[in-house]
């Protein structure tokens, strides 16, 4: 075999020398080839750079108990990222509930201990802070303006690997999970970036760099399917979470899904959105079905404002003082009508 490779390459060779008019010249890479690999470079480049803005904010959390001489004795892990430079760190709720002692790694080696801010368990949030300043964070994005196929990048520290990336792409939105409490969680992101059991609680960012979302949970026995807590629901709990350790919410006891609007409903009744959120299900005992709401109703307005996503209705809930009367507008079958219906706190 090695005496047929040396005659075959010395065979060339000389073909070659003696017959230089017929040698192929090296073919230059076609327009498509040099598309693609601009479009790999430039794919590339919004990854590494994202990851070198937010990396710094991207943190591990350890979980366990007090040992002897004041030792961590590690029974959990998850991720994190800092909001604010003063300390504050958001994570899942799950992540830290009843945590007897919460230790935060920073990317730079930095070991710190932690106390608890609050938690949510309806949107498997919470908030951790250590004693700090002049920290690097994450800035929250608009989770609103996603699209199915938009580039994600997951950052956290799954099975204790630090500082570890994934990739891939929001394959759905308005899902709803069920947390290990048994909670339904709506509106939540479906994507594709690898994640493993440490991720959660890691942020889920886009090309820009600013968190779109909050990972939360994978299906062990599926291939790349991941979810997180959209950002703009995280804004709001978030805040409250800071400013007074829990979240006080109206409830009203609908589960909505965000649809299109007929173009000719929107001219007509001059609604200024082209999407609202449709009532799928309501709760037998909840403020919505006393005051005559049904399955089916659109809802377009609540206390004056349009609302065109479940994030909008959350918002508006959270900030909604508890038992004060709320005017929702809402379209059945052709006709715009209104309730007033009476929000309690959400238990």
């Amino acid at each position: 075999m090695a005496r047929t490779k040396r005659a075959a390459v010395a065979w060339t060779s000389t073909a070659a020398a003696e017959t230089p008019s017929q040698a192929v010249p090296s073919r230059p890479p076609a327009e498509g080839d040099r598309r693609d690999s601009d479009l790999l470079d430039a794919y590339s480049r919004a990854v590494v750079g994202v990851v070198e803005r937010t990396g710094p904010a991207v943190v591990s959390i350890s979980i366990g108990a007090e040992g002897r001489a004041d030792e961590f004795e590690p029974i959990g892990a998850g991720s994190g990222f800092v909001i604010a430079p003063d300390g504050y760190i958001v994570t899942n709720c799950h992540v830290v509930q009843g945590a007897p002692r919460i230790d935060v790694t920073f990317m730079n080696g930095d070991q710190r201990k932690a106390s608890l801010v609050g938690l949510d368990e309806s949107t498997d949030l919470a908030v951790v802070c250590v004693a700090a300043s002049g920290l690097p964070y994450a800035r929250l994005g608009d989770s609103a303006g996603l699209r199915v196929g938009q580039l994600v990048i997951a950052a956290g520290n799954p099975y204790g690997f630090q500082s570890t990336v994934s990739t891939g792409v929001v394959s759905a939105l308005g899902r709803s999970l069920r947390s290990r409490q048994g909670r339904l969680i709506e509106n939540i992101i479906q994507h594709t970036a690898p994640l493993n059991p440490g991720n959660s609680g890691g942020p889920l960012l886009d090309s820009r760099g600013h968190v779109i979302g909050i990972n939360t949970a994978i299906i062990a026995i599926a291939q790349g399917i991941g979810f997180a807590i959209p950002a703009d629901t995280a804004r709001s709990v978030v805040s409250q979470l800071i400013s007074k350790g829990r979240v006080t919410r109206s409830y009203l006891g609908i589960v909505g899904l965000r649809r299109p609007l007929d173009r000719r409903f929107v001219r007509f009744y001059k609604l200024g959105r082209d999407h609202a959120v449709e009532i799928v299900s309501l709760a037998a005992d909840g403020p919505a079905a006393a005051a005559g709401l049904r399955r089916g109703d659109i809802v377009v307005t609540m206390g004056g404002a349009p609302v065109s996503s479940v994030d909008e209705i959350f918002r508006v809930l959270a900030e909604w003082p508890v038992g004060k009367v709320l005017t929702v507008g809402f379209l059945r079958g052709k006709d715009l009508e209104q309730l007033d219906v009476a929000p309690r706190e959400a238990s």
